[in-house]
């Protein structure tokens, strides 16, 4: 028998089951679907986490008060145990001897002070609470991973200036606010001279400034302080000289360090390393829909070489070989694994498209995947196709042999 032949007598078994087919095609339909539409969440999460990671800077640096298990950074050859200043009544700042400290060591290239808060703002008779950061206008603009969308960044000679969030100016009072509008925060006036490309109610102004509206904030100490190092692929060097030169000039041990440092790189890396376990996690879940769709190809075949004995009879009586009626089935399981695999792959695309906005509309790091568009690549299309077909081949050959095996004369007395 011929190749073509046995496809037809394969295709019209598919045809001619019809009901019973397309139950079967129907689970290899769910699992290709839910394991394109997770594999490709997975990729674009990946890859919208690489491009956050450049726009973050990977050669930023932020140092803060006191050590932290959960936040700590441990540097090459470190110990951080997060060890705490508990033995004394005296408050864990930053101040301006740190930062002086900081200044000697050669792989630092910028050094940006912060301090941030909560005050009020009004603006026509409207009121509400919004986040206000201070940062030193001489660096801010060349450390900061923000982008600006209208105006422009804060400057060295600027006071009574302030840059605000996309969320604040566009929708957090009744009327959006613009570049060179005032706003009042606090007691005192303010000109917006920038607005943030981003969706928050954040105030950035010039930090001497920011200590007369934070009232709670001292002079001189820092809630945080931001370091750029000039070589990213030196960072865990620059870290440890970081480390040692604080440890020394605040005498505390590596043990007993009362500051943490913490870096943009290491914590992109955490969340990349988490997502990719999570989506390997859930594709391994949606693989299981594939294994119930590989068992009913080979319940369909089974039934199929029930129905089809005494036709088989008749094939082998006029000629047919053991081959050919191994390859008729064979062929038929591959028909109906091609066909689900490829309507699954069509929802698969369907679903990537939908499931981010499902699932997004919380925030966070999904809310920007529609940025980075669908993660589906020919090659894992290619991959699903065949290994649907594989799947429907491998669920099929135990009912083609059994087919294939079967003696004429005992198949023609089949009832």
């Amino acid at each position: 028998m011929k190749f073509y032949k046995s496809f037809k007598h394969a295709l019209n078994m598919v045809l001619h089951a019809k009901l019973r087919s397309w139950l079967t095609i129907l689970g290899i339909v769910i699992g290709v679907a839910a394991v394109i539409a997770i594999v490709s969440l997975g990729e674009s999460l990946k890859s919208d986490i690489g491009s956050q990671l450049g726009a973050l800077g990977g050669d930023l640096l932020t140092l803060r008060a006191g050590a932290s298990r959960a936040s700590g950074f441990r540097g090459p050859g470190q110990d951080f145990n997060g060890g705490s200043s508990s033995a004394t009544t005296k408050e864990i700042v930053l101040d301006k001897t740190d930062v002086q400290a900081l200044k000697g060591i050669s792989d630092i290239k910028l050094i940006e002070t912060e301090i941030s808060g909560k005050a009020d703002a009004y603006y026509l008779a409207k009121k509400g609470s919004v986040t206000v950061t201070g940062v030193d206008p001489a660096v801010w603009s060349q450390i900061t991973t923000i982008e600006i969308s209208d105006g422009r960044m804060l400057g060295p000679a600027d006071t009574n200036v302030i840059v605000i969030g996309g969320r604040l100016a566009s929708s957090f009072f009744n009327t959006q606010l613009g570049v060179n509008q005032m706003i009042t925060l606090g007691d005192r006036l303010f000109r917006i001279v920038g607005i943030l490309d981003d969706q928050s109610n954040s105030v950035y102004m010039p930090i001497q400034t920011a200590y007369d509206i934070l009232t709670d904030s001292e002079r001189g100490v820092y809630d945080t302080i931001i370091i750029k190092v000039k070589n990213e692929d030196e960072l865990d060097n620059a870290i440890a000289n970081i480390q040692d030169k604080l440890a020394i000039k605040r005498h505390v041990t590596s043990a007993k360090a009362d500051f943490t440092i913490s870096s943009n790189k290491e914590m992109q890396e955490q969340r990349a390393e988490m997502t990719s376990s999570l989506t390997s996690f859930l594709a391994a879940i949606a693989a299981v829909a594939l294994l119930v769709g590989a068992v009913g190809v080979a319940n369909t075949l089974f039934t199929s070489v029930l129905e089809k004995t005494k036709e088989i009879g008749i094939m082998k009586a006029i000629g047919a070989r053991n081959n050919d009626i191994l390859l008729m089935f064979l062929l038929n399981a591959s028909i109906i694994g091609f066909i689900g695999g490829l309507i699954g792959i069509i929802f698969g695309i369907l679903l990537s498209g939908f499931l981010p906005a499902l699932m997004g509309s919380s925030g966070g790091m999904l809310s920007r995947f529609g940025s980075s568009g669908i993660g589906i690549s020919i090659s894992t299309i290619i991959i699903a196709l065949l290994g649907s077909v594989i799947i429907g081949i491998i669920a099929g050959v135990i009912p083609a042999y059994q087919a294939s095996k079967l003696k004429p004369v005992d198949a023609l007395r089949y009832e």
